[in-house]
């Protein structure tokens, strides 16, 4: 087991104040493979104070010298891939294969991609009688996520970092490994004391700090809707600014004139990836009613080609759930909606056959658009399937959601995928399957939340405006 005693501040990393710790386990194994501090409101406000006090050095830097840090610390993570990978393909449970290129390739080429954006960058623009100059908005407190960590982290702190902002981050508990060995990166590229701080601990009390100090100027959260309603109210009583990606309960419309194998194999893939622990999910499959056989049938045919076992066997193609608590979440949902009449299409409640790990049945149920399983998010390797009589019920059922995240509709007549996909209140839809793009704006409509992730648009969240107005001559 690796223990981790100490938090990342003012550029050294401190003994944690308190004993108590977070053990981290092997979701395939459930054996305990690290711990780390549970840190405390004083090591966080600590924290916040060294980032403050480090802020106007940093955002005083040329964007060139802070885009050459990002590159120093994307050729750092990309140098510790393998064991970057290994840790999240245990910690969180994607296979190995896979967390290597997802969740920590991804990351090495963001960082980077935040360089060429902090370069390129325009920071400044005439307008009539004014001078228009972007600037870093200061102290940001960055909550983050287990489900994908290390990228999730990345879309925040490097492109905080790039627009000459300092941050506090606060690491998932859940899957808090991949953040330590970042920071250990981070720490040898040299950025200067106090630019890069990290705390571990409980949303309650570290996150807490972050959403509600006066020194933070910004919070930016990913998590549950719950939870970032939470950090909204807190940031409140100071007016800070807040951006806030959370929950999905994304439709993938299957169009009459769709070819519906590759639209059924995409929605699969779209669901299941990371066994369905991804916000963006494509977890509501809407077909028209005429064609529910044949749906049902290429769903059977696909979903029997996902493997399931260890994360670190090559051959796995889905891992297990992060923790105890998400897979008995996951179960009780499936079980919730057999109560409702749900009608299995495959999969189920049984446990694969593991003597160990936090395993469920990637699973499909036919629903009704009211069904608990319709609207909650399950966050977990589920799919439900919805039939539509019109392309206008279809809409409707896509929209009918408190979130409003991602999407996808299918046709053979892209026009005509492209005019439905006007019409769903989401802030992505993918076109017949069309592959995530990193410079895209990544986030939500409605409960779904605030602001953008990803390249410039993620870029600009972390500044602010001036405006400098000149007598006319």
């Amino acid at each position: 087991m690796q223990a981790f005693n100490a938090h990342y501040i003012a550029g050294q990393w401190v003994p944690a104040q308190s004993k108590e710790t977070f053990l981290v386990h092997d979701s395939s194994t459930e054996e305990v493979m690290a711990s780390v501090p549970a840190g405390t409101a004083a090591e966080a406000t600590a924290a916040v104070l060294a980032a403050r006090a480090a802020f106007e050095g940093w955002a005083g830097l040329p964007a060139q010298a802070r885009a050459d840090y990002l590159d120093k610390i994307s050729a750092g993570l990309k140098a510790r891939m393998d064991d970057v990978a290994t840790a999240i393909a245990r910690e969180v449970g994607m296979p190995l294969k896979l967390a290597r290129s997802v969740q920590v390739g991804a990351p090495v080429w963001n960082w980077a991609n935040f360089a060429k954006v902090t370069r390129a960058f325009e920071w400044e623009e005439k307008v009539g009688n004014s001078l228009v100059v972007r600037e870093p908005i200061g102290v940001v407190g960055c909550i983050t996520p287990w489900n994908f960590p290390l990228n999730q982290i990345t879309l925040k702190v490097a492109a905080a970092l790039g627009a000459g902002c300092t941050v506090v981050l606060k690491p998932s508990e859940i899957a808090p490994v991949n953040a330590m060995l970042l920071a250990e990166i981070i720490h040898e590229a040299g950025l200067p004391a106090g630019v890069f701080n990290l705390v571990n601990g409980a949303g309650p009390v570290v996150g807490e700090v972050l959403a509600s100090h006066p020194e933070v100027d910004m919070v930016s959260f990913t998590g549950s809707t719950r939870a970032g309603k939470r950090v909204a109210e807190l940031a409140s009583q100071s007016v800070k600014k807040v951006a806030l990606e959370l929950g999905g309960k994304s439709a993938s419309i299957i169009l009459d004139d769709a070819d519906f194998e590759a639209a059924v194999k995409g929605t699969l893939s779209a669901c299941l990836l990371n066994s369905g622990q991804t916000c963006s999910a494509h977890t509501r499959m809407l077909v028209p009613e005429h064609r529910l056989e044949e749906v049902k049938a290429l769903a059977q045919a696909n979903i029997a080609k996902y493997s399931i076992g260890p994360s670190l066997d090559e051959a796995s193609r889905l891992g297990p759930l992060v923790s105890a608590a998400q897979r008995d979440r996951v179960l009780g949902f499936i079980e919730q909606g057999i109560k409702e009449e749900a009608e299995v299409i495959a999969g189920g409640p049984a446990r694969p056959a593991f003597d160990k790990g936090y395993f469920v049945q990637p699973t499909i149920l036919r629903v009704q658009p009211g069904d608990t399983l319709a609207r909650e998010e399950i966050f977990g390797p589920v799919l439900v399937v919805i039939t539509y009589k019109d392309e206008d019920e279809a809409v409707r059922i896509a929209n009918n959601t408190i979130y409003g995240l991602g999407g996808g509709v299918w046709s053979r007549d892209e026009a005509h995928a492209v005019a439905v996909a006007r019409r769903v209140r989401t802030g992505q839809v993918d076109i017949n399957g069309g592959p995530f793009n990193s410079n895209a704006p990544f986030g939500g409509y409605k409960q779904s939340g605030i602001g953008r992730e990803n390249g410039k648009y993620g870029f600009e969240e972390f500044l602010e405006y001036k405006a400098l107005q000149f007598k006319p001559s």
